[in-house]
């Protein structure tokens, strides 16, 4: 049906662990029948169960059936954050120094 790839994360606004959501993916297939929301709902629960300061996760700004999905479920979007990354030659450069 699907899987929720996710790992254990620290908030040092929180101060404490959380779930960050690296991907969630859902056969076509099984979508609209509650696969998705039930893989977040367990993550829901861990967080609870293990006293977990939060559930986050990322989606591209373009996927409006996603957001509209997340947002359904009372997931807060963070526009003041802007995700940064660093590969190829810009990561080789900082690593030389």
């Amino acid at each position: 049906m699907g899987i929720a790839l996710w790992f254990y994360n620290y908030s040092t606004f929180v101060g404490r662990h959380g779930i960050y959501l690296e991907d969630l993916f859902v056969r076509p297939a099984a979508r609209g029948a509650g696969a998705g929301k039930a893989l977040l709902a367990g993550l829901a629960r861990r967080c609870i169960a293990e006293n977990l300061g939060r559930l986050e996760w990322a989606v591209l700004d373009w996927n409006a059936p996603s957001i509209a999905f997340y947002d359904s479920l009372g997931a807060a979007a963070m526009d003041e954050w802007t995700v940064r990354r660093m590969t190829g030659d810009a990561l080789e450069r900082l690593a030389a120094g």
